[in-house]
């Protein structure tokens, strides 16, 4: 059973930083690719960063050169280090990964993040 567990969500000033961290459990997080997305109140979930089985990086347009998606395969977890941050980035995120067959089939309970202007 793949469990996805957030931390390291909170309040923070604009222009300040964030790290968040997926810990997984009941699969290795190297075998699959892995994703953080978020949903800010009335939108829809989006897709914010992702790391491939390969380890090759893919980042939304409005993250781009402030957000950065690590792997620590020795801990299983899935790291978003979130810097210039701004107040549009207040959402909650959650980590996602994908299954065997396709697709982001496996998610966390989200954390908050709060940017304040």
């Amino acid at each position: 059973q793949v469990q996805l567990v957030e931390s390291g969500g909170g309040l923070v000033q604009a222009g300040g930083s964030l790290r968040l961290s997926c810990a997984a459990s009941g699969s290795p997080v190297s075998i699959n690719a892995m994703a953080w997305y978020r949903q800010a109140p009335g939108k829809q979930r989006e897709l914010v960063a992702m790391i491939s089985r390969g380890g090759s990086t893919n980042y939304a347009d409005f993250v781009k050169g402030r957000f950065t998606i690590s792997r620590d395969n020795a801990k299983n977890t899935v790291d978003l280090q979130m810097n210039s941050l701004k107040p549009e980035d207040t959402a909650v995120y959650y980590c996602a990964k994908e299954s065997a067959w396709g697709g982001f089939a496996y998610w966390g309970q989200g954390t908050q993040v709060t940017v304040s202007s």
